[in-house]
């Protein structure tokens, strides 16, 4: 850490010398790219251990290059959405009987309860689709469903943070901080993970869900708020500061200096990986202070575009303008892109989580939802980016084909689905499915282990070889579960 002389009678506390002292947040960057150079790794304290590079270390050969992840917070209802049971329409009123106990969150059995949107076969493969998704259920043919996942826990955070890490536990590196260990960034001027939230507030367990875990903080997931005043906290010096008016001369003298003195102070600290990471982040931030303005200059896309996203539509406006955003930065050379649809949980609801009225909250959400994440798919396909770009769609669980009241749905983690398209995955199919009622995994039950393992795989990495020694264990992203799903791999 850098401190201020013992003769100083009022020293700066440490945001203000950074700012005074001519670098802003660019101004601890060193001259080597230690992120770049493969350096950063291992346990803190430990040996480096060099990532794997894009064309040399993979461990076989990969069909997709980046990942973007739209999650749907407070839990998706399969039976609403992409999940068609004609036995819930048949029997709608009727008493839920499955045949065994059947275990809620915080209600008893209602009726079965049909939903209140109408289905329809869609695309090539005749898929039915709900009419709540009308502009999903057109791109079918380029989605593989997984009907049958499960998860361990019926409550949102622990559920949220297992879909994102594979553990119900905090403490534990998320999907995106393990890609970009394993992988890196594709860009030096742009973080290999990026992290587009909810306009309206994080879900449950904040940036938890992205973290980094025990892995160097290198890897944790980048916020970035498109529909902010201030996009990326503290990137750029106050405006009332006289840092933001600076001779650009005293930025480059004011880095000379500090470069001189981290670099003084990394060689007395080899092998620490915490100030690697620490120097790597504000070193990236002094490149950040270019490109982050020109990756979210969405103003300049055509009119055609925007209207895809519906970027100019108060209904679509958040979301589109996250998804249009993630299309950037993946073109831009970004790894992984999470982008977030559903905040903690408020009344009225600002999430998926419907256990009052589903038709009027889920009404709500697909609303903002399904036209981006549409676009998003149709852009990246007529880019040419589809056919090395994983997309994934997915919740931390499902809900129960009985009313909750008589409007509302309640928790189910024993069926839920998650959809993948482009990036080696096969279109028009259906992996696993549920029971008659959507209640129960009945064939092939799956995981975020499964689902994980088959991303990782077509990346070009092997999840059970992608590791990391912490507290005397090889940590992995699948824990010791996990098998490629073969039969949605192209």
């Amino acid at each position: 850490m850098i401190r201020p002389a013992p003769s100083l009678r009022r020293p700066l506390d440490r945001r203000s010398f950074l700012w005074r002292s001519g670098g802003g947040l660019g101004g601890i960057a060193l001259a080597s790219l230690l992120a770049e150079d493969g350096l950063l790794g291992g346990e803190v304290g430990g040996p480096a251990r060099p990532r794997p590079e894009w064309n040399g270390g993979l461990h076989h050969p990969a069909k997709a290059r980046r990942v973007v992840q739209l999650f749907m917070s407070g839990a998706a209802s399969q039976c609403d959405t992409f999940d068609y049971k004609p036995a819930l329409i048949k029997k709608n009123g009727e008493k839920f009987d499955p045949g065994r106990k059947v275990e809620l969150f915080q209600s008893v059995p209602g009726s079965v309860m049909k939903s209140p949107w109408n289905w329809r076969p869609r695309g090539g493969c005749g898929k039915f689709v709900s009419d709540l998704v009308p502009h999903l259920g057109e791109l079918v043919d380029e989605m593989a469903f997984l009907h049958a996942m499960v998860a361990t826990s019926n409550v949102h955070g622990p559920a949220t943070f297992m879909q994102n890490t594979g553990f119900v536990m905090p403490g534990f590196p998320s999907m995106g901080a393990w890609v970009s260990y394993g992988l890196g960034g594709e860009s030096e001027n742009l973080p290999a993970f990026v992290v587009l939230p909810d306009a309206r507030g994080f879900a449950p367990n904040g940036p938890g869900n992205w973290s980094a875990g025990f892995l160097p903080a290198t890897y944790q997931g980048t916020m970035v708020r498109p529909s902010a005043a201030d996009p990326i906290h503290d990137l750029f010096p106050p405006a009332d500061d006289p840092a933001a008016n600076r001779d650009p001369s005293a930025d480059r003298d004011g880095l000379a200096l500090l470069n001189r003195l981290n670099s003084k102070h990394r060689d007395t600290h080899p092998g620490d990986s915490r100030l690697d990471a620490r120097i790597a982040s504000y070193e990236l931030a002094a490149r950040l202070q270019t490109s982050a303005p020109e990756v979210l200059a969405i103003a300049g896309e055509s009119p055609a575009t925007r209207a895809l996203y519906g970027v100019d539509e108060p209904e679509t406006a958040d979301f589109g303008r996250n998804c249009l955003v993630a299309r950037r930065l993946l073109e831009r050379g970004v790894r992984f892109v999470q982008v977030w649809s559903g905040a903690d949980n408020g009344f009225p609801r600002r999430n998926w989580d419907s256990h009052e009225d589903l038709k009027r909250d889920h009404g709500m959400m697909a609303r903002g939802m399904d036209k981006p994440a549409a676009a998003l798919l149709i852009d990246l396909k007529s880019r040419g980016l589809l056919d090395d770009t994983i997309v994934i769609w997915t919740t931390e669980f499902g809900r129960m084909p009985c009313g909750q009241g008589s409007l509302g749905r309640d928790h189910n983690p024993f069926a839920f689905t998650s959809w993948v398209a482009g990036g080696g995955f096969r279109g028009g199919v259906s992996y696993g499915s549920s029971d008659e009622w959507s209640f129960r995994a009945a064939e092939n039950p799956t995981y975020c282990y499964d689902l994980h393992a088959t991303a990782l795989h077509l990346l070009g990495i092997d999840h059970k070889r992608l590791t990391y020694r912490h507290n005397g264990i090889d940590r992995r992203l699948t824990d010791v579960h996990g098998e490629v799903i073969r039969a949605i791999v192209a």
